[in-house]
Protein backbone atom coordinates (compact mmCIF):
# COMPACT_ATOMS: atom_id res chain seq x y z
CA UNK A 1 0.00 0.00 0.00
CA UNK A 2 1.42 3.39 -0.95
CA UNK A 3 1.71 6.21 1.58
CA UNK A 4 -1.06 8.29 -0.10
CA UNK A 5 -3.40 5.29 0.27
CA UNK A 6 -2.42 4.93 3.95
CA UNK A 7 -3.13 8.62 4.49
CA UNK A 8 -6.58 8.28 2.90
CA UNK A 9 -7.70 5.31 4.99
CA UNK A 10 -5.53 5.26 8.08
CA UNK A 11 -6.80 4.77 11.65
CA UNK A 12 -7.15 7.78 13.90
CA UNK A 13 -3.98 9.02 15.58
CA UNK A 14 -3.35 10.42 19.06
CA UNK A 15 -0.25 12.51 19.76
CA UNK A 16 0.94 12.72 23.38
CA UNK A 17 2.92 15.84 24.24
CA UNK A 18 4.38 16.92 27.59
CA UNK A 19 5.05 20.63 28.06
CA UNK A 20 6.92 22.63 30.68
CA UNK A 21 8.05 26.23 30.27
CA UNK A 22 8.15 25.76 26.51
CA UNK A 23 6.51 28.97 25.33
CA UNK A 24 9.44 29.90 23.08
CA UNK A 25 9.02 26.98 20.68
CA UNK A 26 5.80 25.11 21.41
CA UNK A 27 3.63 26.91 18.86
CA UNK A 28 5.93 26.02 15.95
CA UNK A 29 5.97 22.38 17.08
CA UNK A 30 2.20 22.17 17.56
CA UNK A 31 1.53 23.63 14.13
CA UNK A 32 4.01 21.24 12.48
CA UNK A 33 2.03 18.37 14.05
CA UNK A 34 -1.46 19.65 13.30
CA UNK A 35 -0.75 20.02 9.59
CA UNK A 36 -0.20 16.22 9.50
CA UNK A 37 -3.30 15.29 11.49
CA UNK A 38 -6.77 14.54 10.13
CA UNK A 39 -10.01 15.95 11.48
CA UNK A 40 -10.59 12.91 13.68
CA UNK A 41 -7.09 12.87 15.19
CA UNK A 42 -6.05 14.52 18.44
CA UNK A 43 -3.07 16.18 20.09
CA UNK A 44 -3.11 15.64 23.85
CA UNK A 45 -0.99 18.28 25.58
CA UNK A 46 -0.33 17.78 29.30
CA UNK A 47 1.33 20.80 30.87
CA UNK A 48 3.53 20.11 33.89
CA UNK A 49 2.68 23.26 35.89
CA UNK A 50 4.55 25.68 33.65
CA UNK A 51 5.42 29.09 35.13
CA UNK A 52 5.70 30.82 31.75
CA UNK A 53 3.14 31.40 28.98
CA UNK A 54 3.14 27.84 27.60
CA UNK A 55 -0.51 27.16 28.44
CA UNK A 56 -1.66 30.48 27.00
CA UNK A 57 0.31 29.88 23.78
CA UNK A 58 -1.18 26.41 23.29
CA UNK A 59 -4.70 27.58 24.10
CA UNK A 60 -4.40 30.50 21.67
CA UNK A 61 -3.78 28.12 18.76
CA UNK A 62 -7.50 27.45 18.94
CA UNK A 63 -7.65 24.09 17.22
CA UNK A 64 -10.38 21.67 18.29
CA UNK A 65 -8.02 18.72 17.84
CA UNK A 66 -5.85 19.98 20.73
CA UNK A 67 -6.82 18.76 24.20
CA UNK A 68 -4.95 20.70 26.88
CA UNK A 69 -4.69 19.32 30.40
CA UNK A 70 -2.97 21.26 33.18
CA UNK A 71 -1.22 19.57 36.10
CA UNK A 72 -1.59 21.51 39.37
CA UNK A 73 1.90 20.45 40.45
CA UNK A 74 5.18 19.77 38.68
CA UNK A 75 5.78 16.00 38.42
CA UNK A 76 8.56 15.81 35.84
CA UNK A 77 8.44 14.83 32.19
CA UNK A 78 8.28 11.05 32.78
CA UNK A 79 5.01 11.20 34.75
CA UNK A 80 3.66 13.88 32.43
CA UNK A 81 4.20 11.67 29.37
CA UNK A 82 2.58 8.78 31.23
CA UNK A 83 -0.50 10.92 31.85
CA UNK A 84 -0.58 12.04 28.22
CA UNK A 85 -0.48 8.42 27.00
CA UNK A 86 -3.29 7.47 29.38
CA UNK A 87 -5.41 10.32 28.05
CA UNK A 88 -5.00 9.31 24.40
CA UNK A 89 -8.21 7.95 22.88
CA UNK A 90 -7.07 6.34 19.63
CA UNK A 91 -5.25 3.13 18.71
CA UNK A 92 -2.08 4.68 17.27
CA UNK A 93 -0.15 6.77 19.79
CA UNK A 94 2.67 9.14 18.87
CA UNK A 95 5.00 10.95 21.26
CA UNK A 96 6.12 14.54 20.76
CA UNK A 97 8.41 16.89 22.64
CA UNK A 98 7.47 20.55 22.95
CA UNK A 99 10.37 22.14 21.11
CA UNK A 100 11.03 20.09 17.97
CA UNK A 101 9.51 20.20 14.48
CA UNK A 102 7.88 17.30 12.65
CA UNK A 103 9.11 16.92 9.07
CA UNK A 104 6.59 16.38 6.31
CA UNK A 105 5.53 12.76 5.97
CA UNK A 106 6.24 11.65 9.54
CA UNK A 107 2.69 10.62 10.35
CA UNK A 108 2.14 8.55 7.20
CA UNK A 109 5.52 6.80 7.45
CA UNK A 110 5.02 5.82 11.08
CA UNK A 111 1.41 4.73 10.59
CA UNK A 112 2.58 2.41 7.81
CA UNK A 113 5.31 0.96 10.08
CA UNK A 114 2.83 0.44 12.94
CA UNK A 115 0.90 -1.96 10.72
CA UNK A 116 3.56 -4.60 11.47
CA UNK A 117 4.97 -3.63 14.89
CA UNK A 118 3.75 -2.61 18.35
CA UNK A 119 6.46 0.03 18.73
CA UNK A 120 8.15 2.09 16.03
CA UNK A 121 11.27 4.22 16.46
CA UNK A 122 12.63 6.54 13.79
CA UNK A 123 15.67 8.75 13.36
CA UNK A 124 16.22 12.44 13.92
CA UNK A 125 18.50 15.24 12.78
CA UNK A 126 19.19 18.63 14.31
CA UNK A 127 16.91 21.43 13.23
CA UNK A 128 18.66 23.91 10.98
CA UNK A 129 21.89 22.03 10.32
CA UNK A 130 20.44 18.62 9.41
CA UNK A 131 23.29 17.10 11.41
CA UNK A 132 22.83 13.84 13.31
CA UNK A 133 23.60 13.58 17.02
CA UNK A 134 26.98 12.04 17.80
CA UNK A 135 27.32 8.60 19.43
CA UNK A 136 28.39 8.80 23.09
CA UNK A 137 31.68 7.01 22.38
CA UNK A 138 32.28 8.61 18.99
CA UNK A 139 32.61 7.05 15.56
CA UNK A 140 29.97 6.00 13.06
CA UNK A 141 26.47 7.41 12.65
CA UNK A 142 24.05 7.64 15.58
CA UNK A 143 21.10 6.07 13.76
CA UNK A 144 18.70 3.17 13.92
CA UNK A 145 18.83 0.62 11.12
CA UNK A 146 15.85 -1.39 9.91
CA UNK A 147 18.04 -4.51 9.73
CA UNK A 148 18.38 -4.40 13.54
CA UNK A 149 14.62 -4.35 14.15
CA UNK A 150 14.43 -8.08 14.92
CA UNK A 151 17.71 -8.29 16.85
CA UNK A 152 15.88 -7.87 20.13
CA UNK A 153 18.52 -9.24 22.51
CA UNK A 154 21.19 -7.11 20.87
CA UNK A 155 18.93 -4.07 21.06
CA UNK A 156 18.27 -4.57 24.78
CA UNK A 157 22.01 -4.94 25.39
CA UNK A 158 22.56 -1.79 23.34
CA UNK A 159 20.06 0.12 25.46
CA UNK A 160 21.80 -0.94 28.68
CA UNK A 161 25.16 0.05 27.19
CA UNK A 162 23.85 3.40 25.99
CA UNK A 163 24.46 2.48 22.36
CA UNK A 164 20.96 2.54 20.83
CA UNK A 165 19.57 5.96 19.79
CA UNK A 166 15.96 5.54 20.86
CA UNK A 167 14.31 8.94 21.36
CA UNK A 168 10.75 9.30 22.58
CA UNK A 169 10.17 12.26 20.28
CA UNK A 170 10.80 9.87 17.34
CA UNK A 171 8.60 7.02 18.60
CA UNK A 172 5.05 5.73 18.26
CA UNK A 173 3.20 2.69 19.53
CA UNK A 174 0.00 0.73 19.17
CA UNK A 175 -2.53 0.73 21.99
CA UNK A 176 -1.98 -3.02 22.42
CA UNK A 177 1.50 -2.24 23.77
CA UNK A 178 0.09 -0.31 26.72
CA UNK A 179 -0.50 -3.53 28.66
CA UNK A 180 3.29 -3.72 28.97
CA UNK A 181 4.17 -0.02 28.90
CA UNK A 182 1.70 1.28 31.51
CA UNK A 183 2.00 2.05 34.26
CA UNK A 184 5.53 3.38 33.98
CA UNK A 185 7.55 1.69 36.76
CA UNK A 186 7.89 3.85 39.86
CA UNK A 187 11.67 3.44 39.61
CA UNK A 188 11.63 5.21 36.22
CA UNK A 189 12.70 8.79 36.91
CA UNK A 190 14.06 9.47 33.41
CA UNK A 191 14.43 7.83 29.98
CA UNK A 192 10.77 7.04 29.25
CA UNK A 193 11.91 6.53 25.66
CA UNK A 194 14.29 3.73 26.61
CA UNK A 195 11.50 2.14 28.65
CA UNK A 196 9.29 2.14 25.53
CA UNK A 197 12.13 0.61 23.52
CA UNK A 198 12.73 -2.07 26.14
CA UNK A 199 9.04 -2.97 26.09
CA UNK A 200 8.96 -3.15 22.30
CA UNK A 201 12.04 -5.33 22.10
CA UNK A 202 11.01 -7.64 24.92
CA UNK A 203 7.57 -8.04 23.32
CA UNK A 204 9.43 -9.00 20.15
CA UNK A 205 7.62 -6.31 18.17
CA UNK A 206 9.58 -3.19 17.33
CA UNK A 207 10.40 -1.59 14.00
CA UNK A 208 13.37 0.68 13.33
CA UNK A 209 12.25 3.21 10.76
CA UNK A 210 15.23 4.64 8.90
CA UNK A 211 13.30 7.79 7.93
CA UNK A 212 14.06 11.06 9.70
CA UNK A 213 10.88 11.70 11.69
CA UNK A 214 12.00 14.59 13.93
CA UNK A 215 13.88 17.82 13.40
CA UNK A 216 15.43 18.12 16.85
CA UNK A 217 15.87 21.56 18.38
CA UNK A 218 18.89 21.48 20.69
CA UNK A 219 19.17 24.23 23.27
CA UNK A 220 20.17 24.81 26.89
CA UNK A 221 16.65 24.27 28.23
CA UNK A 222 15.91 20.88 26.63
CA UNK A 223 13.79 18.94 29.13
CA UNK A 224 14.28 15.39 27.84
CA UNK A 225 17.66 15.48 26.05
CA UNK A 226 20.13 17.88 27.67
CA UNK A 227 22.92 19.08 25.39
CA UNK A 228 25.65 18.37 27.95
CA UNK A 229 27.02 14.90 28.79
CA UNK A 230 26.33 13.58 32.26
CA UNK A 231 28.98 12.55 34.76
CA UNK A 232 30.09 9.01 35.52
CA UNK A 233 28.00 8.53 38.68
CA UNK A 234 24.69 9.72 37.14
CA UNK A 235 25.39 7.54 34.10
CA UNK A 236 25.93 4.45 36.28
CA UNK A 237 22.76 5.18 38.24
CA UNK A 238 20.87 5.43 34.96
CA UNK A 239 22.20 2.05 33.77
CA UNK A 240 21.17 0.43 37.08
CA UNK A 241 17.70 1.93 36.77
CA UNK A 242 17.36 0.52 33.24
CA UNK A 243 18.55 -2.90 34.36
CA UNK A 244 15.81 -2.94 36.98
CA UNK A 245 13.36 -1.76 34.33
CA UNK A 246 14.26 -4.76 32.17
CA UNK A 247 13.20 -7.06 35.00
CA UNK A 248 9.85 -5.25 35.28
CA UNK A 249 9.24 -5.46 31.53
CA UNK A 250 10.13 -9.16 31.42
CA UNK A 251 7.60 -9.90 34.17
CA UNK A 252 4.88 -7.98 32.35
CA UNK A 253 5.57 -9.71 29.04
CA UNK A 254 5.49 -13.14 30.71
CA UNK A 255 2.23 -12.29 32.48
CA UNK A 256 0.72 -11.14 29.18
CA UNK A 257 1.68 -14.43 27.47
CA UNK A 258 0.49 -16.65 30.30
CA UNK A 259 -2.94 -18.27 29.69
CA UNK A 260 -3.62 -17.91 33.42
CA UNK A 261 -3.47 -14.12 33.15
CA UNK A 262 -6.56 -13.89 30.93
Amino acid sequence: MSLPEVAASRPAVSVAMATYNGSAYVEEQVRSILVQLDAGDELVVVDDASTDETVAVVRAIGDARVRLLESPVNRGYVRTFETALRECRHDLLFLADQDDVWPEGRTDAMVAALATADVVAGNLVLLGSGRRLSPPLGGGEWVLHDADSTRHVRNVAGILAGMRPYYGCAMALRREALDTVLPFPSLLIESHDLWLALCGNLRGSIRHLEDVVVLRRQHDANQTTPDRPRGVVPALRSRLMLLRAVAVAVRRVRRRRSPLSA
